[in-house]
Protein backbone atom coordinates (compact mmCIF):
# COMPACT_ATOMS: atom_id res chain seq x y z
CA UNK A 1 0.00 0.00 0.00
CA UNK A 2 1.57 3.05 -0.98
CA UNK A 3 1.58 6.70 1.58
CA UNK A 4 -1.20 7.96 -0.74
CA UNK A 5 -3.55 5.03 -0.40
CA UNK A 6 -2.38 4.85 3.38
CA UNK A 7 -3.53 8.33 4.04
CA UNK A 8 -6.77 8.12 2.21
CA UNK A 9 -7.46 4.77 4.18
CA UNK A 10 -6.93 5.59 7.92
CA UNK A 11 -8.70 9.06 6.80
CA UNK A 12 -11.45 7.45 5.27
CA UNK A 13 -11.85 4.89 8.57
CA UNK A 14 -12.15 7.64 11.35
CA UNK A 15 -14.87 9.30 9.19
CA UNK A 16 -16.68 5.71 8.96
CA UNK A 17 -18.13 5.60 12.32
CA UNK A 18 -19.20 1.47 11.21
CA UNK A 19 -15.24 1.41 11.49
CA UNK A 20 -14.75 3.30 15.09
CA UNK A 21 -15.60 1.62 18.20
CA UNK A 22 -18.32 2.86 19.89
CA UNK A 23 -16.83 4.63 23.16
CA UNK A 24 -17.02 1.80 26.16
CA UNK A 25 -20.44 1.84 27.99
CA UNK A 26 -18.33 2.01 31.75
CA UNK A 27 -17.10 5.64 30.38
CA UNK A 28 -20.08 6.88 28.75
CA UNK A 29 -21.94 6.42 32.36
CA UNK A 30 -19.16 8.13 34.11
CA UNK A 31 -19.58 10.71 32.46
CA UNK A 32 -23.78 11.28 32.23
CA UNK A 33 -23.07 10.68 36.50
CA UNK A 34 -23.60 14.14 38.77
CA UNK A 35 -20.22 13.68 40.43
CA UNK A 36 -21.15 16.74 42.89
CA UNK A 37 -23.46 14.35 44.48
CA UNK A 38 -22.58 11.35 47.08
CA UNK A 39 -24.96 9.42 44.93
CA UNK A 40 -22.66 9.94 41.95
CA UNK A 41 -19.82 9.50 43.68
CA UNK A 42 -21.46 6.02 45.12
CA UNK A 43 -22.28 5.21 41.60
CA UNK A 44 -18.86 5.91 40.05
CA UNK A 45 -17.03 3.46 42.90
CA UNK A 46 -19.59 0.47 42.09
CA UNK A 47 -18.86 0.64 38.30
CA UNK A 48 -15.04 0.99 39.19
CA UNK A 49 -14.98 -2.00 41.46
CA UNK A 50 -17.72 -4.22 38.56
CA UNK A 51 -14.37 -4.01 36.16
CA UNK A 52 -11.20 -6.53 37.54
CA UNK A 53 -8.74 -4.90 34.84
CA UNK A 54 -9.96 -0.87 36.50
CA UNK A 55 -10.29 -2.03 40.12
CA UNK A 56 -6.66 -3.90 39.76
CA UNK A 57 -5.27 -0.72 38.60
CA UNK A 58 -7.13 1.91 40.79
CA UNK A 59 -5.82 -0.56 43.86
CA UNK A 60 -1.93 -0.53 42.34
CA UNK A 61 -2.40 3.16 41.81
CA UNK A 62 -3.10 3.88 45.43
CA UNK A 63 -0.04 1.83 46.58
CA UNK A 64 2.51 3.54 44.64
CA UNK A 65 5.26 4.85 46.93
CA UNK A 66 3.93 8.37 45.31
CA UNK A 67 1.18 8.45 47.11
CA UNK A 68 2.36 7.53 50.45
CA UNK A 69 -0.54 5.09 51.74
CA UNK A 70 0.43 3.75 55.68
CA UNK A 71 -1.68 0.83 55.27
CA UNK A 72 -1.75 -1.38 52.28
CA UNK A 73 -4.67 -0.47 50.07
CA UNK A 74 -6.97 -3.62 48.95
CA UNK A 75 -10.19 -1.81 47.60
CA UNK A 76 -11.23 0.52 45.17
CA UNK A 77 -13.33 2.94 47.88
CA UNK A 78 -9.97 2.48 50.25
CA UNK A 79 -8.01 3.63 47.01
CA UNK A 80 -10.62 6.91 46.10
CA UNK A 81 -10.30 7.77 50.20
CA UNK A 82 -6.56 8.16 49.20
CA UNK A 83 -6.19 9.24 45.68
CA UNK A 84 -9.45 11.30 45.81
CA UNK A 85 -12.63 10.70 43.57
CA UNK A 86 -11.33 12.98 40.62
CA UNK A 87 -8.77 11.06 40.16
CA UNK A 88 -10.55 7.25 40.60
CA UNK A 89 -13.00 8.75 38.03
CA UNK A 90 -10.06 9.96 35.03
CA UNK A 91 -8.20 6.12 36.02
CA UNK A 92 -11.39 4.59 34.87
CA UNK A 93 -12.19 6.75 32.17
CA UNK A 94 -8.98 6.25 31.03
CA UNK A 95 -8.61 2.99 31.22
CA UNK A 96 -12.15 1.37 29.77
CA UNK A 97 -11.08 3.70 26.53
CA UNK A 98 -7.34 1.94 26.51
CA UNK A 99 -8.72 -1.49 26.87
CA UNK A 100 -11.95 -1.14 24.86
CA UNK A 101 -9.53 -0.37 22.11
CA UNK A 102 -7.08 -3.35 22.38
CA UNK A 103 -9.37 -5.84 22.94
CA UNK A 104 -7.61 -8.98 20.94
CA UNK A 105 -5.15 -6.75 19.56
CA UNK A 106 -1.46 -7.73 19.92
CA UNK A 107 0.84 -6.22 18.02
CA UNK A 108 4.35 -3.89 18.50
CA UNK A 109 2.60 -0.90 20.53
CA UNK A 110 3.44 -2.09 23.92
CA UNK A 111 0.66 -1.14 26.16
CA UNK A 112 2.28 -1.29 29.09
CA UNK A 113 4.98 1.86 28.08
CA UNK A 114 1.90 3.74 26.63
CA UNK A 115 -0.04 3.49 29.69
CA UNK A 116 3.16 4.18 32.15
CA UNK A 117 3.50 6.99 30.06
CA UNK A 118 0.07 8.02 29.88
CA UNK A 119 0.22 8.51 34.01
CA UNK A 120 3.20 10.29 34.15
CA UNK A 121 2.01 13.04 32.17
CA UNK A 122 -1.17 12.90 34.00
CA UNK A 123 1.41 12.78 37.39
CA UNK A 124 3.29 16.08 36.01
CA UNK A 125 0.52 18.05 34.89
CA UNK A 126 -1.01 17.91 38.31
CA UNK A 127 2.73 19.06 39.51
CA UNK A 128 2.76 21.77 36.86
CA UNK A 129 -0.53 22.99 37.59
CA UNK A 130 0.14 23.05 41.98
CA UNK A 131 2.93 25.87 40.27
CA UNK A 132 0.51 27.90 38.20
CA UNK A 133 -1.98 30.82 39.85
CA UNK A 134 -4.77 29.27 41.37
CA UNK A 135 -7.18 31.33 39.11
CA UNK A 136 -5.89 29.52 36.07
CA UNK A 137 -5.13 25.91 37.09
CA UNK A 138 -7.94 23.05 35.51
CA UNK A 139 -9.75 21.15 37.27
CA UNK A 140 -8.16 17.89 38.38
CA UNK A 141 -10.25 15.74 36.39
CA UNK A 142 -9.88 17.91 33.45
CA UNK A 143 -5.55 17.28 34.02
CA UNK A 144 -5.66 14.09 34.62
CA UNK A 145 -8.23 12.90 31.52
CA UNK A 146 -6.12 14.96 29.30
CA UNK A 147 -3.09 13.50 30.55
CA UNK A 148 -4.06 9.80 30.41
CA UNK A 149 -5.80 10.20 26.88
CA UNK A 150 -3.71 12.24 24.99
CA UNK A 151 -1.65 10.06 23.07
CA UNK A 152 -4.88 7.51 22.54
CA UNK A 153 -3.85 7.96 18.76
CA UNK A 154 -1.66 5.40 18.78
CA UNK A 155 -4.55 2.94 20.14
CA UNK A 156 -6.44 4.14 17.56
CA UNK A 157 -3.87 3.50 14.84
CA UNK A 158 -3.39 -0.32 15.89
CA UNK A 159 -7.20 -0.32 15.98
CA UNK A 160 -7.83 0.23 12.42
CA UNK A 161 -4.80 -1.01 10.95
CA UNK A 162 -2.50 -3.11 12.91
CA UNK A 163 0.45 -3.54 10.38
CA UNK A 164 0.78 0.31 9.93
CA UNK A 165 1.24 0.72 13.73
CA UNK A 166 3.52 -2.05 14.00
CA UNK A 167 5.28 -0.74 11.02
CA UNK A 168 5.14 2.92 12.72
CA UNK A 169 6.36 1.34 16.44
CA UNK A 170 9.48 -0.25 14.59
CA UNK A 171 10.37 3.23 12.71
CA UNK A 172 10.33 4.76 15.86
CA UNK A 173 12.36 2.03 17.36
CA UNK A 174 15.56 2.39 14.64
CA UNK A 175 14.44 6.07 14.13
CA UNK A 176 15.38 8.05 16.84
CA UNK A 177 16.50 11.10 16.11
CA UNK A 178 13.42 12.58 14.18
CA UNK A 179 10.28 13.74 16.00
CA UNK A 180 7.17 11.48 15.92
CA UNK A 181 4.86 13.78 14.34
CA UNK A 182 7.79 13.14 11.41
CA UNK A 183 7.84 10.07 11.09
CA UNK A 184 4.26 9.33 11.05
CA UNK A 185 3.24 11.70 8.38
CA UNK A 186 5.66 10.09 6.38
CA UNK A 187 4.07 6.68 6.70
CA UNK A 188 0.40 7.53 7.11
CA UNK A 189 0.05 11.50 6.16
CA UNK A 190 -1.76 11.47 9.39
CA UNK A 191 -0.73 11.98 13.21
CA UNK A 192 -1.98 10.38 16.25
CA UNK A 193 -3.06 13.65 17.15
CA UNK A 194 -5.41 13.69 14.05
CA UNK A 195 -6.15 10.27 14.91
CA UNK A 196 -7.12 10.67 18.29
CA UNK A 197 -9.32 13.89 18.29
CA UNK A 198 -11.32 12.12 15.70
CA UNK A 199 -12.06 9.47 17.80
CA UNK A 200 -12.61 12.06 20.78
CA UNK A 201 -14.81 13.99 18.58
CA UNK A 202 -17.07 10.95 17.25
CA UNK A 203 -17.49 9.93 21.26
CA UNK A 204 -18.46 13.77 22.17
CA UNK A 205 -15.99 14.22 24.71
CA UNK A 206 -15.37 17.65 25.66
CA UNK A 207 -14.31 20.14 23.50
CA UNK A 208 -11.14 21.06 25.47
CA UNK A 209 -10.17 17.05 25.44
CA UNK A 210 -10.59 17.03 21.78
CA UNK A 211 -8.00 19.94 21.61
CA UNK A 212 -5.51 18.26 23.93
CA UNK A 213 -5.19 15.33 21.64
CA UNK A 214 -4.91 17.06 18.48
CA UNK A 215 -2.68 20.26 19.47
CA UNK A 216 -0.32 18.43 22.24
CA UNK A 217 2.55 18.73 19.60
CA UNK A 218 1.02 21.97 18.27
CA UNK A 219 0.17 24.30 21.33
CA UNK A 220 0.74 27.83 19.42
CA UNK A 221 -1.86 26.59 16.56
CA UNK A 222 -4.49 29.07 16.77
CA UNK A 223 -7.46 26.79 16.74
CA UNK A 224 -5.46 24.89 20.14
CA UNK A 225 -7.20 27.80 22.27
CA UNK A 226 -10.08 25.79 23.17
CA UNK A 227 -7.20 23.45 25.14
CA UNK A 228 -5.75 25.79 26.33
CA UNK A 229 -3.98 25.61 29.37
CA UNK A 230 -4.44 21.71 28.82
CA UNK A 231 -2.71 21.76 25.43
CA UNK A 232 0.30 23.64 26.82
CA UNK A 233 0.57 21.29 30.24
CA UNK A 234 0.55 18.72 27.77
CA UNK A 235 3.37 19.51 25.79
CA UNK A 236 5.11 20.84 28.54
CA UNK A 237 4.98 17.54 30.27
CA UNK A 238 6.13 15.37 27.71
CA UNK A 239 9.30 17.88 27.00
CA UNK A 240 10.32 17.20 30.34
CA UNK A 241 9.52 13.01 30.23
CA UNK A 242 10.74 12.82 26.45
CA UNK A 243 12.52 9.48 27.37
CA UNK A 244 9.86 7.71 29.40
CA UNK A 245 7.76 5.08 27.85
CA UNK A 246 6.46 6.01 24.26
CA UNK A 247 9.59 7.72 22.14
CA UNK A 248 8.72 10.69 20.53
CA UNK A 249 11.99 11.71 18.82
CA UNK A 250 14.56 14.36 20.21
CA UNK A 251 14.19 15.52 23.17
CA UNK A 252 12.90 19.67 22.64
CA UNK A 253 14.22 22.39 24.91
CA UNK A 254 11.49 24.25 27.10
CA UNK A 255 11.75 27.79 26.57
CA UNK A 256 11.25 30.27 29.11
CA UNK A 257 8.19 31.41 26.95
CA UNK A 258 6.59 28.42 27.69
CA UNK A 259 6.74 28.14 31.60
CA UNK A 260 5.97 32.18 31.73
CA UNK A 261 2.22 31.50 29.60
CA UNK A 262 1.10 29.27 32.53
CA UNK A 263 1.73 31.58 34.95
CA UNK A 264 4.90 30.14 36.14
CA UNK A 265 8.48 32.08 37.01
CA UNK A 266 10.97 30.09 34.74
CA UNK A 267 13.21 30.36 37.81
CA UNK A 268 11.37 27.12 39.35
CA UNK A 269 11.85 25.22 35.92
CA UNK A 270 14.47 23.32 37.35
CA UNK A 271 12.85 22.32 40.64
CA UNK A 272 9.61 21.42 39.29
CA UNK A 273 11.48 19.29 36.56
CA UNK A 274 13.65 17.52 39.73
CA UNK A 275 10.47 17.19 41.31
CA UNK A 276 8.30 15.48 38.30
CA UNK A 277 11.10 13.30 37.60
CA UNK A 278 11.58 12.11 41.05
CA UNK A 279 7.53 11.41 40.84
CA UNK A 280 7.93 9.27 37.36
CA UNK A 281 10.65 7.37 39.09
CA UNK A 282 8.59 6.04 41.57
CA UNK A 283 5.61 5.36 39.55
CA UNK A 284 7.94 3.08 37.46
CA UNK A 285 9.17 1.44 40.41
CA UNK A 286 5.94 0.82 40.94
CA UNK A 287 5.20 -0.77 37.71
CA UNK A 288 4.51 -4.27 39.02
CA UNK A 289 1.67 -2.72 40.44
CA UNK A 290 -0.59 -1.91 37.25
CA UNK A 291 -1.88 -5.63 36.20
Amino acid sequence: MSIGSATVSLKEAIRNLDTLPAIPMIAQKILALDMGSDQGERAMLKLAEKDPQIAAKIIGLANAPLFGASKRISSVTDAAMLLGITRVKSVTIGIAVMSSLLKNRGGKLNVQDLWLHSLAISIAMRTISRAMPRNTRPLDDEILLAGLLHDIGYVVLNHLDPMRSDELQARFATETGRSCIEIENELLGISHCELGAELARFWELPACIIAVLRYHHDPDNEDAAVGQPLVSMVSLAEKALNVFGIPEGEPDEIHREEWQALGIDPSRADELIELITKQVEEVKQAAGNFP
